[in-house]
């Protein structure tokens, strides 16, 4: 069994989990700014969990201007090894309906206003993301959400758009057309940057509406994003809840060493600034 704290991230309408004992609020500070809102620690029966809510408590925060490199390195700074997210999506295919669950298993990105690298500035590393998701991780979130009764999906394409307008209807079109399953704003950036900090990652996508490219459904608005993102919200936690206590140790994936061989840097010519600066992620690979 791991004993590192395992984290969450909570999507629309996910803000708290009712069920961790011993809350506490903790501030923490990263070389990139500040996360979205105090991490939130304590435990889930008797496993260490630590909290996030990706939009900050009460929805502040819009997808393009998510700290992506805060959050993530927030929860490298407090030990966490595996990563869940909830995230809300609208559904590209007919099969994957309104209140269904998608775990998947790809990404394509289409945003362009994000920061979703910790390296730069002097060194440079290139991990590898041909499988973005960590295959354990969605395992055990789609074998728990099937145990608690939900429609679920394994696998399938997210496309990630930037923002915050939901897609055009063209946009919706070639999306059906590239063969992508789901669209989203913001598990992209979390991914990569949790795939740079060898956490593990999986994301749980609640399906809120079709999108815009269905005729025979109502079109997407704000007020049905909501209504299904709050009724999705009770089952992300119980999903979410209960995957965390079958995660087990010792991790045996790739996202486990994703920097072994990814840092192209002579170690000689890394400046001493960044080392400091990113000493949680490099401190297995280079004497910081």
């Amino acid at each position: 069994m791991t004993t590192s704290p395992i984290g969450i991230i909570g999507g629309s309408g996910v803000y708290t989990l009712d069920a961790i004992t011993g809350e506490q609020q903790i501030a923490i500070q990263t070389p990139f700014g500040d996360p979205s809102d105090l991490y939130l620690t304590g435990k889930l029966g008797d496993r260490p969990v630590v909290f996030l809510p990706r939009h900050g408590r009460g929805h502040r925060i819009s997808p393009s201007q998510l700290n992506y490199r805060a959050n993530i390195f927030g929860f490298k700074k407090l030990g966490v090894e595996h990563l869940l997210a909830v995230t809300a999506v609208g559904s590209l295919k007919e099969e994957i309906r309104p209140l269904d669950i998608v775990v998947p298993d790809q990404l394509f990105d289409r945003t362009y206003r994000r920061e979703n690298t910790f390296f730069g500035n002097g060194m440079v590393a290139h991990v590898g993301f041909g499988d973005p998701i960590c295959p354990a991780l969605a395992a055990t979130l789609t074998a728990t959400a099937k145990a608690e009764g939900a429609r679920v999906h394994s696998g399938g394409s997210l496309v990630c758009i930037e923002g915050p307008a939901f897609s055009t209807r063209a946009e919706s079109e070639l999306y059906r057309q590239w063969g992508m399953s789901i669209v989203g704003m913001t598990t992209v950036q979390e991914a990569k940057l949790a795939r740079e900090a060898e956490i593990c990652y999986a994301a749980l996508a609640m399906v809120t509406d079709y999108d815009c490219w269905h005729s025979e459904a109502d079109a997407v608005t704000v007020d049905t994003v909501v209504a299904n993102a709050t009724q999705n919200a009770a089952l992300a936690r119980r999903v979410t809840q209960e995957a965390i206590l079958k995660i087990r140790g010792p991790r045996t994936c790739a996202c486990a060493s994703a920097l072994d061989g990814a840092i192209m840097t002579d170690p000689a010519q890394i400046p001493d600034k960044i080392k400091t600066k990113l000493a949680p992620l490099l401190t297995k690979y280079l004497t910081v």
